[in-house]
């Protein structure tokens, strides 16, 4: 070690310590050096959290009457980004969380269970996780780190598309895109869902299961079964919570019985004040109005009004119980000693989910007092949709501020600061690029002698160092399409174009620094800008290879 520090450090180090130090403690010197800089390069642990379908406002840090207090706290100590961007669904959203590269490249340029007949066999809508890209838990586990995963992957059904085909060590997986939380294991179209541990599919599952519950557990277990060996761990822990159906375990259903009897326009109005209050919005910022189709709270009846709020009581009991859990992993590493060695990030992966449909067999929801329980399907709506929204504009499949817009929390090992606020313009596809830059990783140019797409992400690092206050140039930009519906976002400024009913299926210019909701249309005074952006756009479709559906979920015929 002395040979390389050089003559300078050298004399430095000599006049500091003192020459009347002995030999001995000249040697116990050089150790406690050498041990600092061999803990200033350990590799962090990496805890990565992914809420599904919750709200902008659903988490109390980001002006949520619901209680969130271990996911508060994680806030407390590190960064809220309040210009975090996402895809407006699940699958396009994780396929770019786990490999860095914009989803119509990765493979879910649409939802599989969506994809148009124009799209299908078109590279990039392969409707999985494909080869073109470097999955995260790969580059990590061949960089020495344990990769764990528990939770939702929704990116392929075949075993080579399984989370232990992609890079984990480890998983307890939900393997398509959604159903039952409980041990009945069924779909929400009423079929069987497949469940894989360790990348070998489960017949049945723990008696008494709840998604939650036993993701959480077995992220811990995975952690503590290996703790010894010294290796870092990457866990992504991707809850089911709060997507619907709303099921919860018993001493759960009535968490919050009574507490939205108030209706969704106060509980809306009451978020947005507290995101004010909060400094996550501008006192002055736009609001979306409530959405036609959607009636005033006064003007419901007293059992539509009752029925109204238990759906909402039961989401918020969701979002709690998931919190909860976070809870239980946080103290388990806590109580290891490895919470100071571990970078936490906490995302939604879109906003809240605003449709409701008739769910037939095995779902009974024909007694109002078993809602919640296993066998039961309910959902809530556009109305408390539009309250996890808060103020932006339209919510879950939608390109719109209110469908792309989701909380962020990044604190712990890399993070300075305590309770920061960045409105820094952030993306998903940054939060690999953040986690190979923290775990010293480079990204390659091959993966498994095969060309891969290039990174896109830019690694938030420096940010979160507070060594800077942004990660992009003015004139950088970002694209999204879903749906046939399109966005191009540069600095604040967002060129959006909804089909109908949603918009007016034309190109709309805002400006998101005065104009969050987007509800003033700016084309007509600033087309250069407009024209520029259209260019933008131009560049986006070419380059990911973005083909408008010939039929569409959301937009009918929008090819």
């Amino acid at each position: 070690m002395l040979s390389m520090i050089g003559d300078d450090g050298l004399g430095r180090f000599w006049r500091k310590i003192g020459r009347s130090l002995s030999a001995l403690a000249v040697l116990l010197a050089w150790k406690a050096v050498g041990l600092a800089e061999a803990d200033a390069q350990k590799r962090p642990n990496i805890v990565l959290i992914v809420a599904d379908d919750a709200g902008y406002t659903d988490i109390g840090a980001f002006g949520s009457e619901i209680s969130t207090p271990n996911i508060d706290a994680l806030a407390a100590v590190g960064i809220r980004f309040t210009d975090f961007h996402v895809a407006p669904t699940c699958s396009p959203t994780r396929s770019m969380l786990l490999s860095g590269v914009d989803n119509h490249l990765a493979g879910l340029g649409a939802m599989a269970e969506f994809t148009a007949s124009n799209q299908k066999g078109v590279p990039g809508y392969e409707g999985y996780l494909n080869d073109r890209v470097a999955p995260l838990p790969a580059l990590l586990r061949d960089a020495g780190y344990h990769t764990y995963m528990a939770g939702k992957w929704h990116m392929g059904e075949e075993p080579e598309h399984f989370p232990a085909a992609r890079g984990f060590e480890r998983d307890l997986t939900l393997i398509p895109g959604g159903g039952s939380h409980f041990d009945d294991m069924w779909g929400a179209k009423g079929e069987k869902q497949l469940y894989t541990r360790n990348g070998r599919p489960l017949g049945e599952l723990r008696p008494g299961f709840h998604s939650s519950d036993d993701y959480t557990a077995a992220i811990i277990r995975n952690i503590e079964e290996q703790r010894a060996d010294g290796k870092p761990f990457f866990a992504y822990m991707a809850y089911q919570a709060p997507h619907d159906p709303f099921q919860l375990p018993e001493e759960w259903l009535d968490r919050y019985k009574g507490r939205y009897d108030q209706g969704y326009d106060a509980v809306r109005a009451a978020r947005i004040e507290r995101m004010k209050r909060l400094g996550l919005l501008d006192p002055e910022a736009t609001v979306f109005p409530r959405l036609p189709n959607i009636p005033p709270w006064e003007t419901l009846s007293p059992d539509e009004k009752r029925r109204s709020a238990r759906r909402m009581e039961l989401y918020a009991a969701m979002v709690e119980h998931m919190d909860a859990n976070i809870g239980k992993l946080v103290r388990h590493l806590k109580d290891t000693g490895l919470y100071d060695d571990t970078l936490f990030i906490f995302l939604s992966d879109n906003g809240p989910e605003g449709t409701s449909v008739t769910m037939g067999p095995p779902w009974d929801n024909g007694t109002f007092e078993n809602w919640g329980r296993k066998g039961t399907f309910i959902q809530y709506g556009a109305a408390w949709a539009q309250v996890g929204a808060g103020p932006f504009r339209m919510f879950k499949g939608y390109v719109s501020e209110g469908g792309i817009r989701a909380p962020m929390i990044v604190a712990g090992r890399g993070v300075s600061g305590s309770g920061r606020i960045s409105d820094a313009l952030t993306h998903v596809m940054d939060v690999p690029a953040t986690i190979l830059a923290t775990a010293g990783v480079a990204y390659p140019q091959t993966h498994r002698d095969r060309p891969i797409a290039p990174l896109e992400g830019k690694s938030l690092a420096p940010l979160l160092n507070d060594t800077i206050g942004v990660v992009r140039e003015p004139s950088d930009w970002l694209g999204w399409e879903a749906f046939g519906n399109r966005a191009i976002r540069e600095g604040n400024w967002k060129l959006l174009r909804l089909c109908r009913p949603a918009g007016p299926d034309e190109w709309q210019l805002f400006d998101l620094a005065r104009d969050p909701a987007e509800t003033n249309d700016l084309s007509a005074k600033e087309p250069d800008v407009k024209a520029r952006l259209l260019r933008h756009w131009d560049e986006y479709a070419r380059t990911r290879n973005v083909v408008l559906p010939s039929e569409s979920l959301l937009c009918g015929k929008a090819g």
